[in-house]
Parts: structure tokens; sequence; C-alpha cells
């Protein structure tokens, strides 16, 4: 966790936020492997505040994209509010979609092409995003509503495809985890942003969890 997440939060709230986030996003990459029955390698999971202008080149790092991406963007709202992002290198999100269809090889029989790999891609960001937020929300007693996934994809340089849904200097605490699928060469990377409107909340909110065991 970066200094400025440290200045948001206490020490014991970071590190509870931190087991929130790895038990949340083990919970996602559980759900998705009941679907297509693959093992998921998660990396540690990691809390930093980054400015929104900054997003694209944040996460073009942190998965090496180098070029085009594929993103599934899904918002949620309630006292934990943002939006969860599934992001992709293009390569990866065309062996997902084979990977995918091999275990629900009736779900999008009647599609082809560009159909056939969003829907593919809408199926699994919403499995991943809302059993990552979800877990949260249940943690911290509270629940939140969701918007339907969309894809969000063109070159990773192309700043209007991440920001058109926040202010360019808007703030916001970046929860995000790296995953491999076991044996395969693929991975993808997991963020979840909430923003500045749910840090009083989310504080109050990991303070309750850590009082209600000790």
């Amino acid at each position: 966790m970066n200094t400025e997440a440290v200045s948001i939060f206490s020490n014991d709230e970071k590190e509870i936020l931190q087991e929130i986030m790895n038990i949340a996003f083990g919970n996602a990459t559980a759900n998705l492997a009941d679907v297509i029955d693959i093992y998921v390698v998660l990396s540690v999971p990691d809390i930093q505040v980054i400015n929104i202008g900054d997003l694209p080149e944040f996460i073009n790092n942190a998965i090496d994209a180098n070029g085009k991406t594929v993103i599934v963007d899904q918002k949620f709202r309630g006292d934990f509010n943002g939006s969860g992002f599934l992001v992709f290198p293009q390569k990866t999100s065309d062996d997902l979609e084979s990977i995918f269809d091999d275990e629900n090889n009736d779900s999008y029989g009647n599609n082809t092409g560009a159909a056939r790999e969003k829907g593919v891609l809408i199926e699994i960001g919403n499995i991943l995003i809302s059993a990552c937020v979800g877990k949260v929300s249940e943690l911290l007693n509270t629940f939140v509503t969701y918007s339907p996934p969309q894809i969000l994809s063109g070159d990773s340089n192309d700043e209007n495809s991440w920001l058109n849904n926040f202010g360019p200097n808007q703030a916001a605490i970046a929860m995000q985890t790296v995953f491999k699928f076991h044996k395969q060469d693929l991975k993808g990377f997991l963020l979840i942003l909430t923003n500045q409107e749910s840090i009083g909340w989310l504080r109050k909110s990991l303070n309750d969890f850590m009082n209600s065991y000790e």
C-alpha cells in the first residue's frame, strides 16, 4: 500500500481492508472457477490512492498490455460506491473466449464474431466484479446495486475510454489484483475503484468490523 493510502487509513484499517479484499478477490475467482473449471492464481491484493487521470497508465503497467486492451466496466452504488474494471490484453480476451466456450459450448451457439466475444467477456466480468463487490458489502454489513456491465475497448492510450465516468482530477481508492489462469498463459487485472465519497463510510465500517471481533 502506498504512502497516500497510509495517510488515509490507520495501520489497523489498512490491514483489515487488505484482508477483506483478499477474501473478496478469492471469492470472485472461486465463483469463476465454478463456471469454467479453471484454477485462478491471484497476486497479493494491493490498495493505492490514485488520480483518475493516471488510471490508463496505471492499468497498462499492471498487466503489461502494450497495445489494445479489453475492459469490462460494472458500476455499483450504495454506501460502497464506485466501479469494477476487469482488464485484459486483447490476446488474453481472445483465448478466454475459447476456454469459456469449451466449458459452455451451448451458451453462445447462435452468436459469432464480436457479439460472441462480447457476451463471453461480459459474463466473466459480471461473475468476477459482482462476486468481489458483493463479498466486501457482505463483510461490511451493507448492500449495493449494480448497473449492467459494459465493454470498453480500444488502444491502451485512449484515455477517453477510461475517464468518461470520472472527473480527470478526481482521486480514488484503487483495490486491485493481477490474476493468472493456472497452466494457461493468460492473465488479467481486476480493479475495484471507490470514490472519495465512500472513504468516510469505509473507515467507519472497517472499525466496526474490527470491533465486532474484540
